[in-house]
């Protein structure tokens, strides 16, 4: 993991499995949104803070292509880096990994950017600041 990379360490939970055993292709996308979101509040990005000045912070795009299974119980990483797509896009790419063995499960890069009060996408100064550093 470098410098500019996030993580944050999960567990399968019962619930999430399909009838195969095995986690719903649809709760990846949880796991990553909820990566994202630990991610932002480290670099002090505050979705609360950004929706009461009429700031919203949308996902355009997710592509995923998944690798193996996680099954319940299972231990893993979910790593995420930030980057500039365009000067209104932002993409988190993202990857998913099976602990202890660090298999790869998701690779992801979700596209997003924030619309303004007039639902413009026009990102925050503060994410500008950030993104210009990565």
């Amino acid at each position: 993991m470098d410098k500019d990379c996030f993580s944050l360490e999960m567990a399968v939970r019962d619930y999430e499995c399909d009838l195969q055993g095995v986690v719903n292709n649809a709760v990846y996308q949880n796991y990553l949104e909820h990566a994202r979101h630990e991610y932002l509040k480290t670099i002090g990005i505050d979705f609360a803070a950004l929706t009461a000045q009429g700031i919203n912070l949308v996902v355009t795009r997710i592509e995923i292509d998944y690798k193996t299974s996680l099954a319940s119980g299972d231990r893993f990483l979910v790593e995420v880096r930030l980057e500039r797509i365009s000067p209104v896009r932002i993409g988190f790419r993202q990857d998913i990994y099976r602990l202890p063995d660090r298999k790869l499960a998701v690779k992801a890069l979700v596209t997003g950017t924030a619309l303004n009060a007039k639902g413009r996408p026009q990102l925050p100064e503060a994410m500008k600041d950030i993104l210009d550093r990565v």
